[in-house]
């Protein structure tokens, strides 16, 4: 019991709720001395006791959770001396006042950070008894919905933002809480709250259904077919959403919607999701909502048109929304203004928050299309809004900062002009170092978009250090990462200079090569195989990596010709066979190895087409006339059957093998 120390809540909000009997306990409990905090702690005890009378432990369990309206601490003390199994135990009472304090009482504590949600679940009878107490009285309703709401948290959040994956409805520790909710019926016995007289039980009741459809295919698709009076859920939240209801209810409703539509529930072109669920989200970011409503406004409408171009292209002209986002940087406005120490307070705790939503925001709507990144990159100040948002304290907003950049960085012109202009760059490999996961993940995209070759960024990147960061990242454990790791790299291999290209090969150690050649990921071994390519092109470059590498890169092409891969994989792995094939000595490591020749062969008469071509254009460059030795190289391919199957491939049906094949035999008769 010792452990309890109570400190006093605000003495406004808590007398509200209590009643005139229990003054004095209360004013016992706002008294720090601990002999009268511990006199408090025998609420809980008297709560619990079969022979107190119903009236005593009522007026216990009000003044339980006018406390837990206090400090964090109280509510910390009240878990510690376990009051949530002693409420829930309370919901087995035939008295239905007592039950509703309890209630009342539990909704407070699951309401606070500190709780755990788990709590709820400990024991699988709860949710059950909770479901039957939903029909005793409208505030059972509002209490338990709002329990639920706080209550039911996504235990998988994906790495990648808010990108949204196919839900795995269990997790490593069982069931998820969504799952849980769904599986005890909680769609069936919430959806009719929904028309409730009472405006707080229909409130919560929506909360309920967004928590659970967030994310969730299987809830969304529920949903959809679920009618309350006749009416489908969809229309009911349609009805909710219009102008005259009260803006938690339109936001929420828009929420659900949302989440029902990227769950493929609904489709995006839709009229309540075109028409309805969009141009609300786009009124709640307008300068007339408050500040909260203009975060989650903004929040909601980056995920629902996240993946569809149709949809960003929509937002973008409705309302001016690009430029009415600048005005989410605005805050605090500036001081002179502000006479109010309050609404300083207010404007400087929602000032990171409105700075996040627009990033995200921004990010949603340039994905794809190149005249709304124009359009967001000409609004006010923007770049230098990215570059500040880079090197902000909150990793939140500096998160979705690397969003926005991302997304703006798939535009060509962008990185010739205006990154070039902001040196982007600078702040950028600042955020790669130490970052969390998946910080790292966004960071690293946008950096592979810098590193293209028509980006002037390449230069003082390479400069800032950035091989060594980019060779440490295809070791991380995590597969995004190995894969943008590898893609940079070869980004910046593409028509770089032979100092780079050493650099490069000397950065990622050739076990770290055979290492990323043989990973798991098709990818990662795709863009590992581009990277080769992009190294081995030019005849200097060839010879000079040949003569230092050559054993090693001879030994990984025959290990992934002789592998299980796909089409593509092996074509790659003979284009890469092609370009060796094009240096003047590294020529002879081929020539000298007849396996590998024995394999080009074999490809030469593969049923794929792309093979045989990939395959004849090692043996051209081996066969080409004016170089020094080409006689003796002819002379052994013939020797070994490739001249007979270019004579074959001469009478083939597909113009480019045909053509190939003639040209090569000219070589033979120059």
């Amino acid at each position: 019991m010792a452990s309890c120390v109570l400190e006093a809540p605000l003495r406004m909000s808590v007398l509200s709720e209590v009643t005139a009997s229990s003054r004095h306990y209360v004013d016992r409990l706002f008294d720090l001395d601990p002999q009268k905090v511990l006199q408090g702690v025998m609420l809980l005890y008297l709560l619990q006791q079969e022979t107190s009378s119903t009236e005593l432990r009522t007026e216990c369990a009000v003044v339980l959770g006018s406390l837990a309206m206090g400090t964090e601490n109280n509510v910390k003390s009240l878990l510690d001396c376990h009051i949530i199994p002693a409420l829930l135990q309370g919901l087995l009472s035939p008295d239905l006042k007592f039950i509703e304090a309890c209630l009342r009482c539990l909704r407070t504590i699951f309401i606070s950070p500190v709780t755990p949600e788990d709590l709820l679940y400990t024991d699988a009878t709860v949710i059950s008894h909770l479901m039957a107490l939903l029909s005793r009285s409208r505030y059972t309703q509002e209490y338990i919905c709002q329990i639920f709401s706080h209550c039911c948290k996504l235990q998988h959040w994906h790495s990648c933002g808010f990108k949204s994956l196919p839900q795995p409805l269990l997790c490593a520790n069982g069931p998820d809480h969504q799952t849980i909710l769904f599986n005890h019926g909680a769609v069936q016995n919430i959806a009719h709250l929904l028309v409730s007289t009472s405006y707080k039980v229909r409130m919560q009741a929506l909360k309920c259904f967004s928590v659970l459809a967030f994310e969730n295919p299987q809830v969304s698709m529920t949903l959809v077919n679920v009618s309350v009076d006749g009416e489908l859920l969809p229309q009911i939240f349609v009805k909710m959403l219009q102008r005259d209801k009260p803006i938690e209810m339109q936001l929420t409703s828009a929420k659900c919607l949302t989440s029902m539509c990227r769950a493929g529930a609904i489709r995006t072109d839709d009229s309540c999701i075109v028409l309805k669920t969009l141009p609300c989200l786009v009124r709640m970011c307008s300068k007339e909502r408050l500040l909260e409503e203009r975060v989650e406004g903004a929040e909601t409408l980056a995920y629902l048109i996240e993946t569809d171009v149709e949809l960003q292209r929509i937002a973008s002209i409705t309302d001016h929304l690009i430029v009415m986002l600048a005005d989410y940087f605005k805050y605090p406005s500036s001081v002179s203004a502000i006479t109010d120490i309050k609404r300083l307070d207010h404007d400087l705790k929602h000032a990171h928050e409105l700075r996040q939503a627009a990033f995200k925001l921004y990010a949603s709507l340039g994905a794809n299309d190149e005249d709304i990144r124009k359009k967001i990159i000409e609004t006010e100040n923007m770049m230098d809004r990215i570059v500040n948002g880079l090197s902000e304290s909150s990793i939140k907003v500096r998160l979705a900062a690397v969003r926005c950049l991302h997304s703006l960085s798939r535009s060509v012109q962008q990185l010739r002009t205006s990154f070039q202009d902001h040196a982007v760059w600078k702040p950028l490999m600042k955020v790669l170092q130490n970052a969390p996961n998946e910080m790292l993940v966004v960071a690293s995209s946008t950096l592979c978009n810098l590193l293209l070759e028509f980006s002037p960024s390449k230069e003082p990147i390479l400069e800032s250090g950035a091989i060594e960061l980019l060779c440490s990242l295809t070791q991380s454990e995590n597969l995004a990462l190995r894969v943008n790791g590898i893609w940079a790299l070869m980004n910046m291999a593409f028509q770089a200079e032979q100092k780079i290209k050493s650099d490069i090969l000397r950065g990622l150690s050739t076990e770290q090569l055979f290492q990323l050649l043989s990973d798991s990921d098709v990818n990662v071994l795709m863009k590992t195989l581009g990277l080769l390519r992009n190294l081995l092109s030019t005849r200097p470059h060839i010879d000079h990596i040949m003569s230092t590498h050559g054993k090693q890169i001879m030994q990984a092409v025959t290990l992934i010709l002789e592998g299980e891969h796909n089409i593509e994989v092996k074509e790659q792995t003979l284009c890469i066979l092609a370009n060796i094939a094009d240096g003047t000595t590294a020529k002879e490591l081929i020539m000298t190895n007849d396996d590998i020749l024995q394999k080009i062969k074999y490809y030469m008469s593969h049923s794929n087409a792309k093979l045989q071509l990939a395959a004849m254009f090692c043996i051209s460059n081996l066969i080409w006339n004016e170089e020094e030795g080409s006689q003796e190289r002819q002379d052994k391919l013939r020797d070994i059957g490739i001249v007979d199957i270019l004579h074959k491939l001469s009478q083939s049906s597909d113009p480019n093998l045909c053509d190939k094949a003639k040209t090569a035999l000219q070589q033979y008769l120059a």
